[in-house]
């Protein structure tokens, strides 16, 4: 039960059960005027899973963006930036933009090289076969569920500490109105939920930004640096220059940020919630949209997580504090509880009810992500694949919103196990790289690089994830002298371990590959076909089995037009010459957009501050005036763009709805 109860218990219930009936009502009208005068009917598969491959650039990016704004991006940023200092919001934003960007490079070569998939994994099971497809298949799952199960987790642990609401109560009701919506709606349901989450979370941001700001205990920015510097010798950070607040000079916010990148990097590629999301998109629409996002997200973390950690230091100790005299321990601290302490000291009962629906949102998109994300693995990788291959498109819709249901019902479980383990959002943090990045390489090298052959995909993912948990555990046995949730929850032994769960299957990939060379056809992604045009049909009559790697290639005499059965030099890519030679172009604009991020944002802003140096009142101020300034840029690319962007199919929605109100009062009156 929480220490001192911030808002109570009927409201806690309230407001998770309340704001999950109204985004399911919303979604479900949402759904209704869709299917009446969009023509967009989530009754197929291909709707269902990719959205018709129809969604423009301005819902792509703040859908995006919506996946990608955790908990993390605003309750545990700020409580680390509490711990270290406001270098940790800095690192934050540089080390959740880059995989965005890099999404986007994967997104449009997935275009190119295989225009008809609905999921990463129907790209392995293509290049590697059923053995590569069922461990890819595991590694995605294990990322989606640890990752999806983690966010509720956190979020049951702060509802539980924030109003002292029953832990399990809390992990039920938190994904109980999504699935609702994202049963029925599918993928497009959760882009437009994604932009309502966005629009309500980018609002309440701003607001506890400026309102912790500037509210009278703290005196703007000024006041903040002056009560900051006046609570030095109290709030000393070992590891950072002189023990300041206020310098770049910060171990513990550089290891930190490395463990940060590494296990969002894993949350990005090994999640096919944002595949799913680039193969929703528009041809022209993937690379602006994920850049557009990835620039966006940066000052959420880097806003929000300076103001409130920074303030949170220089008034946990004054009477105005909820636990005053008790301090804060590290235990709340790991479990995110700064913010809502320090919101509940300045913005009393109102502000506590915002961060309530602050968190719903931040905990919803993400969970509807990763439900319709592991929907599609079950339904259409394993069910269509290896349970029923003559499954007919409402067969394979019957079974997505099955799946949908029974992946709540497994996460909730999940994270109630992990509870009762003694897990923590900063444990999490710390072992998810590990767990998640074997696969990351050598998915890419899936789409990259031609000579990787199927051994070295299989088997280098497997072993780096073993090269990874080795070192973790051995790093925590020789430096702490025992290996327990305590010695595993350090900074160094999981830098070390994510460091070589990440690098390893590369040099696994190569040296496997130079053993035994084979060069892979590109033609043969061609052959993935649309969910809705893979009818009930018969296998090829004869197949030929290539000498290297068992690729399957039909030898079928038969006239069809089908492309799985199509001989390789008859296969030719749905796209234009034109389509393809503008894809090649975003293709280059992806890596030069993520190259600059990744050199902007490592490199040239955060390392020249990397010195003996404590920054001054007006460095300050210019500092977190210009990352405020960058939450309202967000708000306007991935809020009031997406509406312009979209303004004729919402001009033409509701002429729908007026002419059908005006038709309905006219026949009533008669």
């Amino acid at each position: 039960m929480a220490a001192v109860e911030l808002v109570t218990q009927g409201t806690a219930y309230g407001l998770l059960i309340g704001l999950g009936v109204f985004f399911c009502g919303v979604i479900l009208i949402a759904i209704k005027v869709q299917k009446a005068y969009l023509s967009e009917d989530s009754g197929t598969s291909e709707m269902f899973m990719v959205a018709n491959r129809s969604v423009g650039t301005g819902l792509t990016a703040s859908a995006v963006f919506s996946s990608w704004m955790w908990i993390n991006e605003t309750v545990l940023s700020a409580a680390m930036c509490y711990r270290y200092g406001l270098a940790v919001p800095l690192w934050w934003g540089s080390g959740l933009c880059f995989q965005i960007a890099l999404m986007a490079a994967l997104g449009v070569m997935a275009k190119i090289r295989v225009p008809y998939a609905h999921t990463s994994l129907e790209i392995t099971r293509m290049r590697y076969g059923w053995v590569g497809h069922v461990i890819y298949m595991i590694l995605n799952l294990t990322n989606n569920v640890f990752g999806c199960a983690s966010m509720i987790l956190t979020g049951s642990q702060l509802i539980n500490g924030v109003s002292g609401m029953n832990f399990v109560a809390a992990t039920i009701l938190i994904p109980l109105g999504v699935v609702l919506y994202t049963a029925v709606g599918g993928l497009k349901a959760t882009f437009l939920t994604d932009f309502l989450h966005t629009t309500v979370a980018l609002i309440l941001i701003i607001y506890f930004t400026l309102s912790v700001l500037t509210h009278p205990e703290v005196g703007g920015l000024a006041g903040l640096y002056d009560k900051v510097m006046a609570t030095a010798s109290e709030n000393y950070i070992s590891g950072n220059f002189e023990g300041s607040l206020l310098t770049m000079k910060s171990k513990g916010a550089i290891i930190w940020g490395l463990i940060l990148k590494f296990g969002n990097l894993a949350l990005v590629v090994m999640d096919t919630a944002f595949w799913q999301k680039s193969f929703a998109s528009e041809v022209n629409s993937t690379v602006p949209a994920y850049n557009l996002a990835a620039v966006a997200v940066f000052g959420i973390p880097w806003g929000l997580g300076t103001v409130i950690g920074l303030t949170a230091r220089a008034l946990h100790h004054t009477p105005i504090w909820p636990t005053y005299p008790v301090d804060i321990t590290t235990t709340e601290v790991s479990k995110g509880m700064v913010m809502p302490y320090l919101v509940k000291a300045l913005l009393g009962e109102g502000g506590m009810i915002a961060f309530f629906v602050l968190l719903f949102m931040a905990l919803t998109s993400t969970v509807s992500s990763s439900m319709i994300a592991v929907s599609s693995i079950l339904s259409f990788d394993m069910y269509k694949t290896y349970i029923n291959p003559k499954a007919s498109d409402r067969r394979l819709l019957g079974v997505s919103h099955i799946t949908v249901v029974f992946h709540a019902i497994f996460i909730t479980g999940i994270s109630i196990a992990l509870n009762y383990g003694g897990a923590n959002m900063t444990w999490i943090g710390y072992f998810r790289p590990i767990l998640s990045c074997p696969g990351i390489i050598p998915l890419g090298l899936t789409l990259f690089w031609s000579r990787q052959t199927r051994l070295a995909a299989i088997v280098s993912p497997v072993l780096g994830f073993f090269t990874g948990l080795a070192i973790w555990l051995a790093t925590a046995k020789s430096l702490y002298g025992a290996v327990n949730m305590t010695t595993t929850g350090e900074e160094l032994p999981a830098l070390y371990g994510a460091i070589g769960s990440f690098f390893s299957p590369a040099l696994y990939s190569v040296v496997i590959s130079l053993y035994r060379p084979y060069t892979f056809d590109w033609r043969e992604f061609l052959r993935i076909e649309l969910a809705d045009e893979a009818p009930v049909r018969d296998t090829p009559t004869t197949t030929q089995e290539t000498k290297d790697e068992g690729v399957f290639i039909s030898t079928d005499a038969s006239p069809t037009s089908t492309p799985s059965r199509l001989s390789l030099d008859d296969v030719r890519h749905p796209f234009t010459d034109a389509t393809l030679r503008k894809l090649h172009r975003w293709l280059w604009i992806a890596w030069a957009t993520f190259v600059v991020l990744v050199l902007i944002t490592f490199v040239l802003w955060p390392m020249p501050l990397y010195r003996d140096y404590i920054f001054t009142k007006s460095f300050f101020s210019g500092w977190t005036t210009v990352a405020i300034i960058w939450q309202f840029c967000a708000f306007f690319a991935v809020v009031v763009y997406p509406l312009y962007d979209g303004r004729f199919e919402i001009a033409k929605g509701v002429r729908g709805v007026l002419t059908s109100s005006r038709e309905f009062i006219g026949r009533h009156k008669k």
